[in-house]
Formats: structure tokens, C-alpha cells, sequence
């Protein structure tokens, strides 16, 4: 029997590799994605932008504000470039398995890709080892898909 259940998992790991950010689950609030932030601002103005309702796209089961119609276009064509990791919820909880909401307020960029945190001052504990944090947020992230997979 636990040779199956090494299988199981094997596949189930196999899968959640393989999901792109179109199957993952995305904090989302009245206000859209990441509270109504607009995503692209963080790479291109360096600055938390609120979005307007005016610019909007539908990605992966959440409406993504922005501040522009730049931003809107730019996002709609490559999404996953943009978008933050771990569906936009806290990188720090994440690396214990939790889903938490994020402030977007409490951001940062890591070669190339956008990570926010419940608060700034729980940014500031996850600036403390931002590689060892973001290892085991993209672990735990990799595990709750497997097991999401495997049901």
C-alpha cells in the first residue's frame, strides 16, 4: 500500500507542477483582484496604484483593476507575468501553507515576480529571509495544488 500511496503523490506533484496561474485560487475582494490594485503598477511605476473600474480585465476567476488602459493591455497579454505569486495571497503565510489576504500596500519584487504580505509589518519578517520564505511558500504552494489535484 504505500508504494500506491507514493504514486498517488508522485502523479498528484506531476500535476500540480504542470498547473499555470489560470488554475490557481486568487485573493479577490469587492474591489477585484489584490483589493483593486492595479498589478502592472508595481513593475512600472515602482508604487501600490489603485485601480479604476474603468480598466478592467477577467483573469483566472477574479476582475483585475487598473490604472490604465497601458496597464489593462499589458496584463491581458501576459497575465502570468504580472500577476502576484501565490494568487496574490500573503508570501509569509504561504511559506506555512496558509492562504491569508494581503495588504497591497506591503509589496515586493524578487526577480521579476510580485510578492505581497497580510501587513507591513509581516512584510517586514519576510524580508528577513526572503529566499528561505519564498522556497517554502512555493513548496507548500506546489503541495495545496497536489492535494487540490488528487481529490
Amino acid at each position: 500500500m504505500p508504494a500506491v500511496r507514493h504514486v498517488v503523490l508522485a502523479v498528484a506533484l506531476l500535476v500540480a507542477t504542470s498547473l499555470s496561474h489560470a488554475d490557481t485560487p486568487v485573493f479577490a475582494t469587492g474591489k477585484g483582484a489584490i483589493r483593486g490594485y492595479d498589478t502592472v503598477a508595481y513593475f512600472t511605476d515602482g508604487a501600490a496604484v489603485k485601480g479604476s473600474p474603468e480598466f478592467t480585465v477577467d483573469w483566472n476567476g477574479a476582475t483585475w483593476r487598473f490604472s490604465s488602459a497601458a496597464n489593462r493591455d499589458a496584463f491581458a497579454d501576459d497575465p502570468v507575468r504580472y500577476a502576484p505569486q501565490y494568487g496574490g495571497h500573503c508570501a509569509y503565510a504561504m511559506s506555512t501553507g496558509k492562504l491569508v489576504p494581503t495588504d497591497p500596500e506591503a509589496w515586493h519584487i524578487v526577480d521579476g515576480k510580485l510578492y505581497l504580505n497580510y501587513s507591513k509589518r509581516v512584510q517586514r519578517l519576510w524580508l528577513q529571509d526572503v529566499p528561505g520564505f519564498v522556497a517554502k511558500a512555493d513548496a507548500q504552494w506546489t503541495a495545496k495544488h497536489a492535494l487540490a489535484a488528487a481529490d
